[in-house]
């Protein structure tokens, strides 16, 4: 497995236990090779450059092409350090991947041999306490994958109480997120809301009043009561599915015939949308779920003329070993198709 690169998180925004470095481990690097096939001349997209680690991998694996996009400054310094690794083969982009069509127009791109989308907030964001992605460290209640936009706190200190709960509920499938709400509201009226460690207690006794569980269970196994709200607020900060429902319909007009995607998803919300997505283009019907954006249509001729066939039947799942090398795999999903020759219908 290649080292150098943080892999996306699953749910839990908690630490590794891995050893050092396992952090920075790309997931499922191995299989997400096997399903692009690097060759000599193509062209690549990773549409979410974290540290590198699938940059890097493809760049390994054939003299190829790599165009990375990231929205975080920070990912995009780092992008550049490695791109002296590679001779003018590998580029980084900053912004957001839904906008990767016109990204690389902009570069004088219209067309690329495959496409890698590894989902989620990055390792380095999450294991740093000044990004305010987790409660296992206190710090600033940010969340932002980028430098624009409101943070968690503007949203948590401002937003109505039934919006904070829809949030809680939708993206964070919390069944205690009316609560939640109604705690947060009650807390920041006395003060404003502005840490990670704020938030998470008032989330905690929030939920300790309702179950009787304490603020804090017992035993690593039990998912910590603020796990679900962090999820959901991170999700709702940096539009998380409407990006994905953008870099999904942006590749599949970037890519060639045969060209390949592969997507790796952390929670349910992230892989319904991509399976959704699949089923779709591939000319089969999926039951639309209520925390989806809405993909656009494409015509009639959908079904009788399919932009993606499948490469795996389901999704992937990590091998027990990588689980075992770095647990912050154990909720990883892949899915993967190839583009058809298929045309693009207007969108209706």
């Amino acid at each position: 497995m290649t080292a150098g690169a943080p892999n996306r998180s699953p749910s839990h925004p908690g630490p590794s236990h891995a050893g050092p470095g396992a952090g920075h481990l790309p997931v499922m690097v191995e299989q997400a090779l096997a399903d692009l096939a690097p060759a000599d001349g193509e062209v690549f997209v990773d549409g979410t450059f974290g540290g590198g680690g699938f940059s890097r991998a493809i760049l390994e694996a054939a003299d190829c092409t790599v165009w990375s996009i990231d929205r975080d400054t920070e990912a995009v310094d780092r992008g550049a350090r490695l791109a002296t690794e590679f001779g003018g083969r590998l580029t980084v982009l900053e912004g957001r991947f839904g906008d990767m069509a016109d990204l690389l127009r902009g570069q004088g791109i219209s067309a690329v041999d495959g496409i890698v989308l590894d989902l989620g907030v990055s390792s380095f964001q999450l294991d740093d306490p000044k990004r305010g992605f987790s409660f296992q460290a206190d710090g600033p209640l940010d969340m932002r994958m980028g430098s624009d936009g409101p943070s968690a706190a503007d949203a948590v200190n401002s937003l109505p109480e039934r919006e904070l709960a829809r949030i809680i509920y939708e993206f964070g499938e919390e069944r205690l997120s009316r609560s939640i709400a109604r705690a947060i509201v009650s807390a920041r009226a006395e003060d404003a809301i502005e840490t990670t460690a704020a938030l998470a207690e008032i989330v905690r006794r929030a939920v300790a009043r309702r179950t009787g569980q304490r603020a804090k269970g017992r035993g690593r196994a039990r998912l910590d009561p603020a796990t679900r709200t962090f999820q959901a607020l991170r999700i709702y900060v940096n539009d998380e599915l409407g990006e994905l429902a953008r870099g999904l319909c942006a590749a599949e007009a970037l890519l060639k015939p045969g060209g390949r995607l592969v997507v790796i998803a952390f929670h349910s919300l992230e892989d319904r949308s991509v399976k959704s997505f699949f089923s779709a283009r591939c000319g089969s019907r999926a039951r639309p779920s209520r925390h989806q954006p809405s993909l656009p249509s494409r015509g009639t001729a959908r079904e009788a003329a399919p932009t993606f066939h499948l490469l795996h039947r389901g999704m992937v799942r990590p091998s027990a070993a990588e689980v075992t090398r770095n647990p912050r795999a154990r909720s990883a999903r892949m899915r993967a198709a190839i583009r058809t020759d298929s045309p693009l219908e207007p969108v209706a």
